[in-house]
């Protein structure tokens, strides 16, 4: 009587043990990922701060539309205020990514017929790759931005019929994540694209459009009444003109003469990053620290880019090029945009300076903001051994660019000779989207690679690592692929 507890607790127990046999190489991947980020949690004691920081906490303390950047990632500090707890945050980073890279391979494995050791290979870099949990631990708005647009394309490429209720999920997941970095709003595209691949009905389409257009449009409603224009920022062309700054040519081509005072400083070629020219003290375009770039300014910056486009093609092709395929893909990382903007993507030895009296945007200074924020002074303290630990960790550990690009060769070659069809398509491209919408319009920046790694994985996976279904014999020869006889690839019902 006395053992019989324990008796109906053993057949639970040899289940679960079972199941890690099954899973043994993805339980080894996620100990390690966890285990690294519990050390992570103990070694830097509350966050890493990146300059963009104090601006989300500035709009967490009283929620406003902020002018040079999506709010979003702001609002949902607010959300976790009362708590007064930086560390809650970044515990909340590593947390996330663990579960989309646990939800990512039961996917893998159960709906896409994804072997198992292929399904463990896919989630590796997003569990181990050093780069991707410092960036977690960073108060930066990279880590919600990867959790809503992977779980919007998880989503949507689950088997089945993708009626309107998937359809509108995936729409409000990928509004939010627009509004939280404006580089997700081309995913909406990508996703009817694949609708209409799919032959999706118009119920579905109609859901998807609602739902972006819902949290999308009333932010852009909300910037309106506070900045009088219908938009998620107020710096497109801002960062269009950093874009162009690099190869701008004022003495080969003469601009219109009220765009004249934009014409970048410095012989080309020995000009900053086209990001940093826009924060560089003495700007053309006038940056502050703590105040917002006039609506007037925004408007010439982009008249001028545009106009540096159409003058010099070739040269922006040419930047843009550099930075996709070299910049991205190079095996090294280089200190770029600046030494210390790359610096802040790794681990520190000690903590980094803050200048706790500069200006910030809604609120007094930087300072002032934490304060109200997290009721102390947001100071990092760095914990040996365990910091030791991951600053060694990341020297060691890392997804090179170079290995990136081939992942999506792999995924590329499984789309064209394997025949790989709509679903391994969809990641691909979302993936390649993420990697080249910055570098077109703002600059490459390395912390911009780590949201298009898991899409590049999951499409080799997929394209590759398929389990061998048996064919149907009522099928011809060649017809017998499992994307093939999913009954989403059939018109869908709402």
């Amino acid at each position: 009587m006395l053992l019989s507890p324990f008796a109906d607790r053993l057949p639970r127990v040899g289940a679960a043990v079972a199941v890690l046999r099954g899973h043994w190489l993805f339980s080894v991947v996620l100990l390690a990922g966890v285990v690294l980020r519990v050390i992570v949690m103990l070694g830097f004691r509350g966050t890493l701060w990146f300059n963009d920081s104090y601006d989300f906490l500035a709009i967490a303390n009283d929620p406003f539309p902020h002018p040079l950047r999506p709010s979003g990632y702001g609002i949902f500090l607010w959300t976790l205020k009362p708590f007064h707890s930086l560390a809650l945050v970044t515990a909340l980073h590593h947390a996330a990514i663990v579960g989309v890279a646990v939800v990512g391979y039961r996917m893998l494995v159960r709906d896409f017929e994804v072997r198992r050791t292929w399904a463990a290979l896919a989630v590796t870099p997003v569990l181990l790759d050093s780069f991707q949990i410092e960036l977690e631990h960073l108060l930066l708005s990279d880590t919600l931005f990867t959790v809503l647009v992977f779980g919007a394309m998880l989503a949507l490429a689950k088997p089945g019929a993708t009626g309107w209720r998937r359809a509108a999920l995936v729409g409000a997941l990928l509004g939010l994540a627009a509004v939280t970095r404006t580089v997700g709003a081309p995913l909406f595209l990508i996703v009817v694209l694949y609708l209409l691949v799919r032959r999706t009905r118009w119920p579905a389409y109609v859901a998807l459009a609602a739902t972006f257009a819902l949290p999308a449009g009333a932010y852009a409603m909300w910037f309106q009444q506070e900045h009088g224009r219908f938009a998620m920022t107020g710096t497109d062309g801002i960062f269009l003109w950093g874009r162009t700054a690099a190869f701008a040519d004022c003495d080969a081509f003469t601009p219109p003469p009220d765009l004249a005072r934009l014409c970048p400083y410095g012989e080309k070629g020995d000009r900053p990053a086209s990001s940093h020219q826009i924060w560089k003290e003495n700007s053309p375009v006038g940056w502050s620290n703590g105040e917002a770039f006039d609506e007037k300014t925004n408007q010439d910056a982009q008249r001028f880019a545009l106009w540096a486009i159409r003058n010099q093609p070739g040269d922006y092709l040419e930047v843009v090029s550099y930075d996709f395929f070299v910049r991205t893909f190079s095996w090294n990382r280089s200190r770029y945009p600046t030494v210390g903007t790359e610096a802040r993507y790794h681990f520190p030895t000690r903590p980094t300076a803050r200048k706790p009296g500069l200006p910030v945007l809604g609120g007094a200074d930087r300072r002032s903001v934490v304060h109200e924020y997290s009721h102390g002074t947001g100071r990092l303290h760095i914990v040996e051994p365990y910091a030791g630990v991951m600053r060694g960790y990341q020297e060691r550990a890392r997804v090179p660019g170079t290995v990136l690009g081939i992942v999506l060769l792999v995924g590329a070659a499984g789309i064209v000779w394997r025949r790989a069809r709509a679903r391994t398509a969809l990641f691909w491209v979302s993936g390649v989207t993420l990697l080249a919408v910055p570098p077109v319009t703002v600059d490459f920046d390395y912390r911009y690679m780590l949201p298009a790694m898991p899409f590049a994985c999951f499409a080799a996976a997929l394209a590759w690592g398929r389990r061998r279904v048996p064919a149907d014999p009522s099928r011809g020869a060649g017809e017998g692929t499992p994307d093939e006889r999913e009954p989403e690839a059939q018109p869908s019902r709402a």
